[in-house]
């Protein structure tokens, strides 16, 4: 059962900025960027800089959780 999103802080290239996934969300991005061996900021930073600026973060980082699950 997914309940409402969390906010936590990300820094992006040395700025802070707040993200909201469900908590399901929050542990799979962990676990991607254990697997990859990289820190969770550095892949947010990764996704932010390859998103398109009319799709927010959040959504971002969540698609990416699909599609490398899909994958």
């Amino acid at each position: 059962m997914t309940g409402r999103p969390v906010k936590r802080s990300l820094t992006l290239k040395g700025h802070r900025t707040s993200v909201s996934l469900e908590d399901e969300f929050w542990q799979a991005f962990r676990e991607i960027a254990k697997e990859k061996n990289t820190p969770i900021n550095a892949l947010a930073a990764d996704i932010d800089v390859n998103r398109d600026p009319e799709i927010g973060l959040a959504s971002a980082i969540r698609v990416f959780i699909l599609n490398w699950y899909r994958s």
